[in-house]
């Protein structure tokens, strides 16, 4: 699934999510449409009116370097929404100058054995599209009873929003599923016109909840953070996770600790009785 001009989308939607009071200005009367008026935003950016109406409509797709700077100060954008709004710029202007991401389903031998001597902490590779591509025998055993790893190959936005379990498993499942729609988002950009990144997107799209959280373009990438999780015989698990990125392959590791002494021992109980070789699962290359 595609969607045409991104970047004033994304404007319209960071613009409509903001009151007067979140920039310090003063609401006069009641308003017909939520959040911040075009003139408001263009005289908080320095622009015109005109001009902000024309990016919005995808009229004008290539904004300076300053106007985005200025665009980003006004709605009071994140660093991840700035960066995102910067990649859109760039894309709508020069998209042949801008790189697509690598659809690597392969993982490096170095990444395996770094799973492998990760021993009993939990930690899989996870690619744009949420496949998880790799895991450690830690990891299968923690998730393998919740679900995770129904389908082959795993995917964590489909796990979220399609199997009936997740909601269960995720004490917070709202937050996990804002999570894996910002993910999402942000990887758009770099698999724009990926046939299996957007037979996905379709899939999803017929999902309840998750279109009207694709619509506000909210984006984001999780570096580290905190869940929890219902194991549905071990009870509740607090997970503490880091994310690492794998190279140039677009591709992350991510690493489960645990986030208490009983999540840890319950890890250490499940790790004991897993399987004796040790050795990562991976999905092989040119799975569907």
């Amino acid at each position: 699934m595609s969607d045409s001009n991104e970047l004033g989308a994304f404007l319209r939607a960071r613009r409509e999510r903001l009151s007067p009071a979140d920039v310090g200005l003063p609401v006069r009367g009641r308003r017909r449409t939520p959040g911040l008026r075009r003139e408001e935003v263009a005289t908080l950016a320095g622009v015109s009116v005109d001009y902000l109406i024309r990016l919005e409509q995808g009229r004008d797709s290539n904004p300076s370097t300053p106007v985005v700077a200025a665009l980003a100060d006004a709605l009071r954008l994140t660093d991840d929404e700035r960066f995102h709004l910067m990649k859109l710029a760039a894309v709508a202007g020069n998209e042949e100058l801008c790189p697509r991401g690598r659809a690597a389903t392969d993982v490096g031998e170095g990444v395996r054995t770094l799973l492998d001597r990760l021993g009993p902490t939990p930690a899989f590779v996870i690619d744009l599209v949420g496949d998880v591509l790799a895991w450690n025998t830690a990891w299968d055993t923690v998730v393998r009873d919740m679900g995770f790893l129904d389908e082959d190959p795993p995917n964590l936005p489909r796990f979220v929003f399609l199997n009936p379990r997740a909601r269960d498993v995720y004490a917070d499942w709202t937050a996990a599923a804002d999570e894996q729609v910002a993910r999402m988002r942000t990887a758009k950009l770099l698999r724009r016109d990926d046939p299996h990144f957007d037979a996905l997107l379709a899939e999803l799209h017929s999902v309840d909840g998750f279109a009207a959280r694709w619509q506000t373009h909210s984006v984001g990438e999780k570096r580290r953070g905190e869940k929890l999780l219902r194991h549905p015989s071990a009870g509740l698990l607090a997970i503490e996770y880091e994310v690492l990125h794998v190279g140039d392959a677009d591709q992350q590791l991510v690493v489960w600790l645990p986030g208490d002494e009983g999540t840890d021992a319950v890890i250490r109980q499940l790790s004991g009785s897993s399987r004796p070789d040790g050795r990562a699962h991976l999905r092989l290359v040119g799975d569907a």
